[in-house]
């Protein structure tokens, strides 16, 4: 019931613009914030660069037009941490695209390093340059270590994603990773971290639900990995995520991505949802995919309605392929055709 409570609060925030849907106190997230200073300090001792650039056609050699996918987001949507293309989740994703639908794929990635989700306005109007028809969106770490406002984040996003499906672009966002999992974080303040990286990315599913898009959550998914094999699952920073984490991150949102694109759904209803025949109001969806590792969170309806008593309908995905561990390894992806 406190989870079912929490997530009304996160609905109402994100409906109606209210700011506190978080339950930390100004003192508690002072100390995230310190400690965030703290981590950053170390983070910087190793130098990083810019990420590699993955932009260019994926799959030339097959035939019909390119799909037109782009990247929008933060340091992990840019992929900062590895050290060649191949390995960042663009050249993954876009090459895993090109596979399914058997058509090439031109990737454009707007994602830039630091970016907090107000910058998503501005990175939208590079995206629609393009004319996408598939938008991947992975944002929330730099809101939380920041501290702006949930609320704030999640209408900056709920804007861009209504621009973007406003253009007739599909929209998968991959919601705000688990903070918790950051090595240079120490206890307690690692708990608070996930807490509040767990509230962010369930308001982020009620704004990409209500937009008419998907969000898919990384948060869990990633953190039970990132913990039993920290050396091989981050980077050298200790920070972002080594080309194995990418390809953890990449093999959850594929089938969401290929889902979008009605190329291959590759997703089960999530057998323990009984109500509306596996459908939930979406602060509940919200809520339950918070804590289930690669699940998609979606619109649905019921007897003709989007919309229910308690607010918009929503479907719980999950992954049917098997854990990262059985994913390709990144070198195996198809690098670009054309940089």
């Amino acid at each position: 019931m406190l989870r079912a409570f929490t997530a009304r609060r996160i609905a109402a925030a994100a409906a109606y613009g209210g700011g506190g849907i978080t339950a930390l106190g100004g003192i508690t997230f002072g100390l995230v914030v310190a400690e965030a200073k703290l981590a950053r300090r170390i983070i910087q001792a190793t130098p990083n660069g810019d990420p590699p650039v993955a932009d260019g056609l994926y799959g030339g050699t097959l035939p019909g037009p390119p799909l037109s996918l782009v990247m929008l987001g933060d340091s992990t949507a840019a992929g900062l941490g590895v050290h060649t293309a191949a390995e960042t989740p663009a050249a993954l994703l876009a090459a895993g695209v090109a596979a399914i639908a058997g058509r090439p794929v031109r990737m454009t990635n707007v994602a830039r390093s630091g970016a907090q989700s107000a910058a998503l306005d501005g990175q939208t109007g590079q995206a629609l340059q393009v004319r996408p028809d598939l938008a991947v969106v992975m944002i929330g770490a730099n809101d939380v270590t920041g501290r702006v406002p949930p609320g704030t984040s999640v209408r900056y996003l709920s804007d861009a994603v209504a621009r973007l499906r406003a253009a007739g672009c599909q929209v998968v966002v991959g919601t705000c990773p688990d903070l918790g999992t950051i090595k240079p974080l120490m206890q307690p303040l690692r708990w608070i971290a996930r807490r509040a990286s767990r509230q962010l990315a369930a308001a982020q599913t009620i704004a990409v639900v209500e937009q008419g898009a998907r969000s898919v959550s990384l948060g869990d998914l990633l953190g039970r990995e990132f913990a039993a094999d920290p050396i091989s699952m981050f980077s050298e920073d200790r920070y972002h995520p080594s080309a194995r984490g990418y390809a953890a991150a990449a093999a959850a949102v594929l089938p969401s991505m290929a889902h979008a694109l009605g190329l291959q759904p590759g997703l089960d209803a999530l057998p323990e949802v009984r109500l509306g025949e596996g459908v939930l109001p979406v602060y509940l969806a919200a809520a339950e995919a918070a804590e289930i590792s690669g699940t998609e969170v979606s619109g649905a309806s019921v007897a003709g309605r989007d919309r229910g008593p308690r607010g918009r309908w929503a479907t719980l995905l999950r992954r049917r392929s098997a854990p990262a561990a059985d994913t390709p390894p990144p070198s195996t992806a198809v690098a670009p055709d054309v940089a």
